[in-house]
């Protein structure tokens, strides 16, 4: 089958699941997976992923500088700070942990190899921006929850694809030295990365604030392009750098207060979400039933001792005196969907093993989708009733959002808070917030429309916002 048609194909069923995914309020990837399945080789025969040859391997790049440069222009510095402690903990220790457990896990339940089943521990090490970070939107967590979560997702694939990439290497060439080597290159992949994203990033994020400099309409294309040539850039100088200086360079962009900011932000959702269906149905389509029936029924065994034991002793191990209460570290045990960044990675591991001529790289591959699936059915069907329970969830919205104070707006105001209902009010003029406070109503100052005071105005409680402006006569 021609690239093109497969590509085309591949685009438009993406879409669709993601589309019918949204209508049904499932987690997107069950449907792309089955999909993707569904389009290959062994079943309708629709999608062939061979057909684009080095072309997949360059897509896969792409999307991943992509999505992980929209995750974290998502995070920001102010609620990292506040929860320092635990996200970098989660993102190191945990990361080690998670590694160790599941190795252990596929050596001991699957059978395999040592060096396999630390490759699929390093592989399922990821959560998943992608797939935390609307799981966790929709159900209204509470924001310093919602922090940890979002920022281990993204700040977690980096690492992961790193230390996926060192056991590779390892696993390809077995010996002492090599193992030196490769820490020793570990050391500059991370090092280079940070500094490469912070230059990276501080210089994308001049450019966006400099008045004029880019053209309207071209600011996103403008930041796309630029975020990708960062990525080969910094492979080019440190192999395997790029995939966390475009996360850092995302995050120092996201906090630099562009003047197209939210604009940014609505053109990376929507570029995120084409890719992340694309790659899912490309990636599902190039897997083979019977790789995943030789699993059965080890696998399944497998995948819950990751959700119910590697998880729940990775949390609770590496966030001991993060300053968190027994049931948020338990919820955050509960909660680890895996996304596009292990599917991507798994398929770049399987196709290295298959040109080396290692035994597994299929299986491999066949394990990581199998436990991408169970883990955001999991996480989709249980995380909300579980918030829920351990109230964690934001209270009932019963906040009414005033945008400017008037003495129209003022009198609305008094005359809602006789009924019980709480008023915030959001104004950018400092005489006006003032009116607000000698009238006892909590004021925001500040642009309503900026992402950063929607959220000091806890937007996430407000059920409704009433505009309302002075009157100018007609000219």
């Amino acid at each position: 089958m021609h690239a093109g048609l497969t590509i085309s194909i591949a685009l438009a069923a993406g879409v669709l699941a993601q589309s019918l995914a949204r209508h049904l309020n499932i987690p997107s990837i069950i449907l792309l997976l089955a999909l993707g399945v569904a389009l290959g080789p062994e079943v309708l025969g629709w999608v062939h992923p061979e057909s684009m040859g080095q072309g997949l391997l360059d897509l896969v790049d792409f999307a991943i500088a992509v999505i992980l440069f929209e995750g974290g222009l998502n995070l920001q510095w102010s609620r990292l700070r506040r929860q320092e402690t635990p996200i970098r903990r989660l993102v190191t220790w945990g990361a080690v942990l998670t590694l160790a457990g599941a190795g252990l896990v596929a050596h001991m339940i699957l059978g395999w190899s040592i060096a396999n089943s630390l490759l699929f521990g390093s592989l399922v090490v990821v959560t998943g921006p992608t797939v935390v970070a609307p799981l966790v939107r929709d159900m209204r967590l509470r924001p310093h929850m919602r922090t940890i979560l979002e920022a281990e997702g993204v700040l977690i694939d980096p690492i992961g694809a790193v230390l996926a990439i060192l056991v590779l290497n390892v696993v390809l060439s077995p010996a002492t030295e090599t193992l030196a080597s490769e820490l020793y290159q570990l050391g500059l992949r991370l090092g280079f990365g940070i500094f490469a994203g912070a230059v990276g990033g501080y210089f994308v994020g001049l450019l966006l604030r400099w008045p004029g400099l880019v053209p309207h309409g071209y600011t996103n294309i403008f930041t796309l392009a630029l975020t990708y040539v960062l990525f080969q850039l910094s492979d080019q100088v440190i192999p395997q750098s790029g995939i966390l200086a475009v996360t850092v360079a995302g995050i120092l962009v996201g906090n630099l207060g562009t003047h197209v900011d939210r604009d940014l932000r609505d053109f990376k959702d929507q570029m995120t979400a084409m890719l992340v269906g694309l790659l899912f149905i490309l990636l599902a389509a190039d897997i083979r039933w019977k790789d995943i029936v030789l699993l059965w029924p080890a696998a399944w065994w497998a995948v819950a001792a990751l959700i119910f034991l590697v998880r729940p002793v990775s949390v609770f191990m590496s966030t001991i005196g993060a300053g968190l209460a027994p049931k948020e570290r338990l919820f955050l045990a509960w909660v680890a969907p895996r996304g596009i960044v292990a599917a991507a990675i798994a398929s770049l591991t399987a196709e290295a093993m298959r040109r080396e001529q290692l035994e597994g790289g299929d299986a491999l591959r066949a394990m990581v989708f199998m436990t991408i699936g169970v883990t955001v059915l999991h996480a989709g069907l249980f995380a909300r009733l579980l918030a829920q329970l351990l109230q964690l969830r934001l209270p009932k919205r019963e906040t009414v959002a005033i945008l400017g104070v008037r003495e129209l707006s003022l009198a609305v105001a008094a005359e809602l808070k006789k009924g019980g209902t709480r008023v915030v009010f959001i104004d950018s003029a400092p005489k006006h917030c003032h009116m607000a406070e000698e009238a006892g109503f909590p004021v925001i100052f500040g642009d309503a429309l900026d992402e950063r005071i929607m959220m000091r105005a806890r937007f996430d409680s407000v059920e409704a916002v009433v505009g309302l402006t002075e009157k100018r006569p007609l000219e």
